[in-house]
């Protein structure tokens, strides 16, 4: 269906390309390189379609949509930007836009959400402003992209959200950008994490308890379901749900509804469900400890969160954040120079941005030196023994014992059946101990005291690990 198509950007050469490729769909296209241009025309009623930048010359993209929509209800609006952030696509969707795209985009997807756009029925627009300059997640990376396109679109629903990726990207965050910019921002947040419940407790945690369900239930106890009324409830670690419970959830999540433990009256559930993982589910159903039923109930919108490596480009908008966040908690501000920011581009991270922040907290704690070289980076990157390339196992998430036992599989494995020389014991712990004590005490602020008490070690003998294993320390802190 031919249609007549705005383009409004000050990009000589996004413009051509635009012309090409729309025409060539037998479309009638009308350039402009300003935004007074494109308001001109949409006022005297032209166009079935309007694809706009956001920074032009005269006036800001994303302004002109409220005033769009006012005027013309039913014109669809595509945004493109540079300006790629979650703060953007937020901007674009809640002012009514069709579409929000990143540049540089891809023409087959723009043709696309074009064709999409000529074609879908009309949704109610909202010109409702989001204001936050304190963005919850950082990167501007295709892979980002999608996410904070996923966001925009999800956000105005109440759709059951399942976020896959391994540990350290993010998860909890993503969770709560939907929650902070979606309908029910005004509820409470109620995260809870499955894997640190003990078993018995998952589902009083919960589904909450009326007095003497149990032995030392001396009083009623709200659930996080409960908690979560209005708002949303974040399901952190699904993967590690005990079977019984996992038939409980499901009951909610189908009929919305659930009791309590020891009680007998229906609760409504009223909160919006999100869940999270690092393990495969489907792996974990054909094993037959969590419930395929339950899986699709829980991925209706799935958001995958990519680990870093696949993320590199967001390397250094990270550095400088945490580093960031380190001064304005008082450490040392540091700056990495090129040679450092590009082996941090170059390493694998198994940890992920949790590994890259506890790095750059690493950095501002314990070096005084105010520019960070490659030297530096080196030797705290050759103290991780994860730098060699893993397996998928280890990257889904696999427990400390079964690392331990891969990499002495491992061991026997590289000697081919011969017996190895003696020592494998203190070399394991050797591996294990300094990252162990050097998180902690970047986790503690350099403070020993704190540090030798979460490490269950006397301080003097925390003190001696810290001169055998010559772990750098800061001058004025315990």
């Amino acid at each position: 269906m031919s249609a007549t198509i705005l383009v409004a950007d000050d990009d000589r050469a996004i413009r051509t390309v635009l012309n090409q490729a729309l025409a060539r769909l037998g479309h009638d296209v009308r350039m402009t390189g300003n935004a007074s241009t494109l308001w001109r025309w949409i006022a005297d009623g032209d166009g079935d379609l309007v694809i706009t930048d956001v920074i032009m010359p005269d006036e800001n993209g994303l302004d002109l949509i409220p005033r769009i929509k006012k005027l013309r209800p039913d014109l669809r609006v595509i945004v493109m930007s540079a300006q790629n952030t979650l703060l953007t696509a937020v901007k674009a969707t809640e002012r009514g836009a069709f579409e929000y795209l990143p540049k540089p985009f891809d023409l087959r997807e723009l043709i696309s959400v074009v064709e999409r756009a000529l074609s879908a029925p009309l949704s109610a627009p909202t010109d409702e402003e989001v204001e936050d300059e304190q963005l919850p997640l950082i990167g501007r990376s295709p892979a980002m992209q999608e996410i904070y396109r996923s966001i925009a679109r999800l956000m105005g629903t109440d759709l059951s959200v399942l976020i896959t990726g391994e540990s350290g990207t993010g998860k909890e965050l993503v969770a709560r950008a939907l929650h902070d910019f979606g309908k029910r921002r005004s509820g409470p947040f109620v995260a809870i994490n499955m894997a640190a419940i003990p078993r018995e407790l998952i589902e009083s945690e919960l589904f909450g308890h009326e007095r003497g369900a149990f032995t030392g239930a001396a009083q009623r106890s709200s659930g996080r379901f409960e908690q979560a009324k209005g708002g949303t409830l974040f399901l952190d670690e699904i993967g590690d749900m005990p079977f019984e419970a996992q038939t409980r959830l499901l009951r909610v999540l189908q009929e919305g509804e659930y009791t309590s433990v020891g009680g007998r009256a229906p609760i409504r559930a009223d909160s919006r469900i999100i869940a999270a993982t690092h393990r495969d589910l489907s792996q974990l159903i054909r094993q037959g400890v969590f419930r395929e039923d339950l899986f699709y109930r829980l991925n209706v919108a799935p958001i995958r969160i990519p680990p870093l490596r696949e993320r590199t480009a967001d390397i250094p908008a990270l550095v400088r954040h945490f580093a960031s966040q380190a001064a304005k908690e008082g450490l040392p501000g540091k700056v990495l120079d090129e040679a450092a920011m590009e082996r941090l581009r170059r390493y694998r991270w198994p940890g992920n941005v949790r590994e890259l922040e506890n790095l750059v907290r690493r950095l501002a704690a314990l070096y005084s030196q105010e520019v960070i070289g490659v030297d530096v980076i080196e030797g705290e990157l050759a103290a991780a023994p994860a730098e060699a390339p893993v397996s998928g196992e280890t990257l889904s998430g696999e427990g400390l014992g079964a690392a331990v036992e891969r990499h002495i599989n491992e061991y026997f494995v590289a000697h081919k059946g011969a017996m190895p020389a003696a020592g494998l014991y203190d070399r394991i712990l050797r591996e294990i101990e300094r990252p162990l004590i050097v998180a902690t005490l970047v986790a503690t602020r350099g403070n020993q005291i704190k540090a030798a008490y979460v490490l269950g070690l006397n301080r003097n003998t925390l003190r001696k690990k810290i001169r055998e294993l010559d772990i750098p320390v800061v001058r004025g802190l315990k």
